[in-house]
């Protein structure tokens, strides 16, 4: 990841991953993509709607999954060392952005 530079935030450091968490986070993400061209591919062809439902529940999953990887370490690497209320906020905003 790459420094935020977006107007009205501050910069904050890359997301450093050990190659082992970064590894399973992509292999997350990848399976999600994968699960969500097969829902899209489903409707696109009137496709069973148990199948379309699995497809959707496992993107979730895998989404929620890789989701909480990357918060973790996020959350260590950008904010345990901003100990300031504004980094706390944020950090809570985002913590409940995934439940």
């Amino acid at each position: 990841m790459t420094k935020d530079t977006t107007a009205g935030s501050a910069a904050t450091p890359s997301l450093q991953l050990p190659p082992t968490q970064a590894r399973a986070a992509r292999n997350r993400l990848a399976r999600a993509q994968g699960q969500l061209a097969a829902v899209i591919r489903a409707l696109d062809e009137g496709g069973d709607c148990r199948h379309v439902l699995t497809q959707l529940a496992a993107c979730s999953r895998a989404l929620d999954r890789a989701g909480i990887t990357l918060l973790s370490a996020g959350m260590e690497q950008c904010y345990l060392s901003d100990s300031s209320e504004a980094a706390k906020a944020e950090l809570e905003k985002l913590f409940l952005s995934f439940v």
